[in-house]
């Protein structure tokens, strides 16, 4: 299994993002990106901090903390790419506002074919061979394969299969998650994912870095006097992130097969499954705060009757 892993790695990577997209895109119509309009003020805040503020975070970490070479690229490109398209189902089950959550991915994902090389360029230069050249043609190329190709095929789908498109979509989304263990279990088998390499100290960095888009999700739009599901909306997009990417990212830059920066892709993938893993406990948080103050409220409601 490992010689195929390494032998295949990217385009497992890549099968897999194109299934996530291409399920996502069959629960998106057009009409979801016409929604933009009615929350101008709250959609506007969701991209600055999609754009601007998670960079900044990452810059913050990258000179703060003496990074390993391979942590640094992983949080810099959690940092570069948009939010995932689990961020829309935890905002549902959070009762925030899916329009502005799913207008958010589907414009930021669209962005991403320019907004991710630039990002990328910015970050990891440091830390990477003097020789290495970021590719941002390609990468901008299999953004556009594996996420805008398979997103607007996936629409298609829906505009004229709507009574299977629910099935395809999950479907989809199923057979990416499996390809999902592939990688992990590839990975692990191939020497990719190293605990003690790895180390407790980068793991408490990873989970400091979640922890700030958390926050940063939080009290900007609560600043801005944001009402809640708004709120909840933004905080997914920045939290919930694109992992599925960011590993087609390190499997195209820094593939297990190239034995010069092997290591350092090893390093990024750890760190981009780390932060996959614990992303997921704030999104748990908000959904649990939110049907704790649902309850709050229908029980002043009851008493106020």
């Amino acid at each position: 299994m490992t010689e195929l892993y390494l032998k295949y790695e990217y385009w497992i990577a890549f099968t897999q993002l194109l299934l996530a997209m291409f399920g996502m895109g069959a629960t998106l119509r057009v009409v979801d990106f016409i929604n933009v309009a009615r929350t101008p003020r709250a959609f506007a805040t969701g991209i600055s901090l999609q754009l601007l503020m998670v960079p900044l975070i990452a810059v913050l970490f990258l000179a703060i903390f003496n990074l390993q070479p391979g942590v640094a690229v992983g949080i810099a490109i959690l940092a570069a790419i948009p939010g995932g398209t689990t961020s829309n189902i935890y905002t549902h089950f959070a009762r925030g506002n899916i329009a502005l959550s799913i207008a958010i991915t589907a414009v930021t994902t669209v962005a991403c074919l320019v907004t991710v090389p630039i990002i990328l360029k910015l970050l990891i230069t440091d830390y990477v061979p003097a020789d290495f050249r970021l590719p941002a043609a390609r990468i901008a190329a299999e953004i556009f394969f594996s996420i805008l190709g398979p997103l607007a095929l996936g629409m298609l789908t829906l505009r004229l299969l709507p009574t299977l498109s629910a099935q395809i979509a999950k479907w989809s989304i199923r057979a990416s998650l499996a390809l999902i263990i592939v990688i992990i279990l590839g990975a692990s088998t191939s020497g990719r994912l190293d605990w003690a390499a790895f180390g407790l100290g980068n793991v408490l960095v990873v989970t400091g870095f979640t922890i700030s888009l958390l926050a940063a999700g939080l009290v900007v739009p609560w600043l801005m006097r944001a009402p809640r599901p708004d709120i909840v909306a933004i905080d997914m997009e920045l939290t919930v992130r694109n992992v599925n990417l960011a590993v087609l990212i390190i499997a195209s830059l820094f593939p297990a097969a190239n034995a010069a920066t092997s290591t350092l892709g090893s390093m990024a993938l750890f760190t981009v499954l780390v932060y996959g893993g614990w992303m997921l406990m704030p999104a748990l948080v908000l959904i649990i705060a939110s049907r704790v103050h649902k309850k709050s409220g229908d029980a002043l409601a009851e008493g106020d009757g």
